[in-house]
């Protein structure tokens, strides 16, 4: 097309579902081929070029493949944090099975935060806490790393394990 020859704004660019140009059509020819086949006329090119540049598709079913391309490239789980919470007098059989659950938490991939809750006096005692604290930490050596060494804030003392990572 010689680039002085001026296109009339009801003409455009027609391009079909396949990709192939069909040339400069009237508008009502574009919807009447869009609705022939079953599918949207969409307009591609910005507002205002000359000329408008318009595809026939199924623009829902674009839609869903741009989605899924986007959604793709996030192949890798989110780590979730889960929490466990332990008191400084917790006996032998309950941390057991509270060990078990963190280490069931940390092989499926997920971050564990462990606290320690003190209530009252029990406070003054805070060396129990982490006595509690790095016993699991040594329990969970074999799976689990120390993402966040055991710090006290407010009244409860806070660590976080995570699986450990491979070289």
């Amino acid at each position: 097309m010689p680039i002085n020859e001026k296109i009339r704004a009801d003409e455009v660019m027609l391009i079909d579902d396949s990709g192939e140009k069909l040339g400069i059509v009237m508008i009502e020819e574009a919807l009447d081929k869009a609705k022939a086949k079953n599918i949207d006329l969409v307009q591609v090119s910005p507002y205002g070029a000359n000329p408008t540049v318009c595809k026939l598709l199924d623009y829902g079913k674009f839609q869903f493949e741009k989605k899924k391309n986007q959604g793709g490239a996030k192949k890798q789980r989110k780590q979730s944090l889960k929490e466990i919470k332990f008191r400084p007098s917790t006996d032998v059989g309950d941390y057991n099975i509270k060990l078990k659950k963190i280490k069931n938490f940390i092989i499926d991939g997920d971050k564990t935060k462990i606290s320690v809750r003190f209530r009252g006096r029990e406070i003054l005692n805070s060396n129990l806490g982490l006595e509690l604290l790095n016993r699991i930490k040594d329990d969970l050596s074999d799976v689990a790393q120390v993402d966040q060494e055991p710090s006290l804030e407010g009244r409860q003392l806070l660590m976080v394990l995570s699986k450990v990572k491979k070289k």
